[in-house]
C-alpha cells in the first residue's frame, strides 16, 4: 500500500473476545494518527464478517475466542482471498499455536505483553512485507532448534535463487506471487521450495519459517 497518513491511515480491524483487551490496544494505538481502527470483533465469526464488509490493511486478532478461533478464522480469511495481512496478538507463547498460526497464513506472531511502540513499529513492518515476531517468540523458535549453532554445525549450500524464494515464502508470499515478482512459472517455485525443504530437512512452512529466522538472527 501507498505510504500512510494521516488522510490515508491504514485500516485496522480488532478481534479480541475481551473487551478490556482491545480497550487496551485502543489505547496503545492511538498515539499515531497513520493507523484507525474500522471496527472491532469479540469472536471468529464476527471477525470474518467484518472482514468481508470493510477489507481491512491490516488485522490484528487474539488466538482463543468464541465460535471460531483466531487461526481458523484466519484460514478463512485467506480462503476468501481478501488482501489484508494478519497478526496474531496472544498469551500463547508455545511452539503448537507458532507453528499452527503460521501454517494458515499469519504475517505476525506478537506477545500481548508487548508495549506501544513495539506495536505500531510491528504493523508499520507487516504492511512492508515482513513478518513480525515478539522478542520473545524469537527466542521460543531459538530454543526449539537446541540451539542457534545447528546453522553452522549442519552447513547447507543455498543458490541464489533458492534463498530469494526462501525469503519471500518466510515473508508469507504465495507461489503466485513469487512466480510473478520473479518472472518464473508457479511450477518452478514449487520445485524451488521442495528443493528448499529437502536441502533443510523440513516439512512445512512454519519450518522454513524458523529456518529463516534462525539464519537472520544468526549472522
Amino acid at each position: 500500500m501507498i505510504e500512510p497518513t494521516e488522510s490515508n491511515p491504514i485500516r485496522l480491524i480488532l478481534a479480541d473476545d475481551h473487551e478490556i483487551v482491545r480497550a487496551g490496544i485502543r489505547r496503545l494505538l492511538s498515539i499515531d494518527k497513520r493507523i484507525k481502527i474500522v471496527d472491532e470483533a469479540d469472536n471468529g465469526l464476527d471477525l470474518l464478517d467484518i472482514v468481508s464488509y470493510h477489507k481491512p490493511d491490516v488485522v490484528i486478532s487474539d488466538i482463543m475466542m468464541p465460535k471460531l478461533n483466531g487461526i481458523e478464522a484466519l484460514k478463512k480469511i485467506r480462503d476468501m482471498k481478501i488482501d489484508c495481512f494478519v497478526i496474531m496478538l496472544t498469551a500463547y507463547e508455545d511452539s503448537f499455536h507458532l507453528e499452527n498460526a503460521l501454517e494458515a497464513g499469519a504475517d505476525g506472531y506478537l506477545s500481548k505483553d508487548l508495549n506501544a511502540k513495539e506495536l505500531v513499529d510491528s504493523i508499520f513492518e507487516v504492511i512492508k512485507g515482513e513478518r513480525v515476531f515478539s522478542k520473545s517468540v524469537v527466542r521460543l523458535i531459538k530454543r526449539k532448534s537446541a540451539s542457534s549453532s545447528e546453522l553452522e554445525s549442519t552447513p547447507v549450500v543455498i543458490t541464489r535463487r533458492e534463498q530469494e524464494i526462501l525469503d519471500l515464502v518466510a515473508n508469507g508470499k504465495t507461489s503466485q506471487y513469487i512466480a510473478e515478482k520473479l518472472f518464473i512459472s508457479v511450477r518452478t517455485v514449487e520445485s524451488h521450495r521442495y528443493n528448499l525443504m529437502q536441502k533443510l530437512d523440513v516439512s512445512n512452512v512454519a519450518e522454513l519459517i524458523r529456518y529463516s529466522i534462525l539464519k537472520r538472527t544468526s549472522e
